[in-house]
């Protein structure tokens, strides 16, 4: 008996996902359905956090748990192909990042589980009743409250007092600007005596003519909600900005970190980290129905200070003392 027990054992050493199997534990599988590019350091950032946090609750990629990944690369009919293949593989939990996945996956299931990360209104896309109780089979947690969009314009004026109009980058058919943060951004604003320009972009041409041509009058900025075809081509955002010297303020950390002026949001990786938490409990035995969403608790304020030099601003000493964060 204790040969073979010692055969056993080495082979599922060996041979993780099928020695388990013939012992009786069962694989189970999950699957990614990812906003971005698989090319994307960010995406991967994320991604891996997914991974960690349910390596955190006892569930590891290759020992008992099978994951899938899809990756939509910002194109919301690459999104819905994916998921129908995915629902198709019939795993026990889909994790959607972001809305316009979330949205995919809705339309081709009301059975499967489905933990969403970073959506902006649940409640207003449908995926949910109430937050406290989503009633179906979707649950998750928000992105932003819709209040931040104040925040966002507040930072703009600290830096830039003379600042009169800021333009809003944000594609109407992946970014939920319109329906959750632009109200506030226009009440927000009129408190301000700033305009609101509105940039709509569907792609890299948009954002290049779109923030060269509002740079042509003085005394404009810059705010980009979450939006992913700006995530997408961020680069662009950020060098036009840096080249118009455009006070700017993003909805991410990341954004600051590659170089943009600042940022007010979210911790993201955090919150992909925290999703594990939802597909354990659904992987013993709970219902997204009864999970209720969870609003985000922790906000983070980044000031890359080289980039403020750079463009000739003087970052007011009220929002370096509140930045967590400050890139020299």
């Amino acid at each position: 008996m204790k040969r073979r027990e010692f055969i056993l054992g080495s082979v599922a050493a060996a041979c993780p996902l099928a020695a388990r199997a013939q012992l009786g534990e069962r694989v189970r599988r999950i699957s990614l359905l990812i906003s971005g590019a698989e090319s994307d350091p960010e995406m991967q950032a994320r991604v891996t956090a997914v991974r960690q946090g349910l390596t955190r609750v006892g569930w590891s990629e290759g020992h008992n748990i099978q994951i899938d990944y899809r990756y939509a690369s910002a194109s919301a009919e690459r999104a819905q192909a994916f998921a129908k293949e995915l629902v198709a593989l019939k795993p026990e939990v889909i994790i959607a990042f972001g809305t316009f996945t979330a949205r995919a996956l809705h339309r081709e299931t009301t059975t499967v589980p489905i933990v969403f990360v970073g959506v902006a209104d649940p409640i207003g896309d449908q995926f949910v009743t109430s937050l406290a109780r989503p009633g179906a089979n979707l649950t998750g947690t928000l992105l932003n409250e819709p209040g931040i969009v104040g925040k966002w314009l507040a930072m703009l004026k600290e830096i830039a007092p003379r600042l009169e109009r800021v333009a809003v980058l944000f594609n109407p058919k992946t970014s939920p600007y319109r329906r959750v943060y632009a109200e506030n951004a226009e009440d927000v604003a009129r408190s301000l005596a700033i305009k609101i320009v509105p940039l709509e972009i569907s792609e890299a041409d948009d954002i290049l003519r779109g923030i060269s041509n509002f740079a042509n009058s003085p005394n404009g900025g810059l705010m980009v909600p979450p939006d992913l075809t700006a995530v997408t081509n961020r680069d662009l955002v950020i060098g036009l900005a840096f080249q118009h010297r455009l006070p700017a303020v993003y909805q991410a950390r990341f954004w600051a970190i590659a170089g943009g002026l600042m940022s007010y949001g979210t911790d993201r990786i955090a919150a992909h980290r925290q999703i594990a938490y939802y597909v354990d409990h659904i992987l013993r035995g709970a219902k997204p129905s009864d999970l209720p969403v969870q609003a985000p608790t922790k906000y983070e304020t980044t000031i890359n200070l080289k980039t403020a030099r750079a463009i000739g601003l003087a970052m007011p000493p009220g929002l370096l003392v509140a930045a967590d964060e400050v890139i020299e």
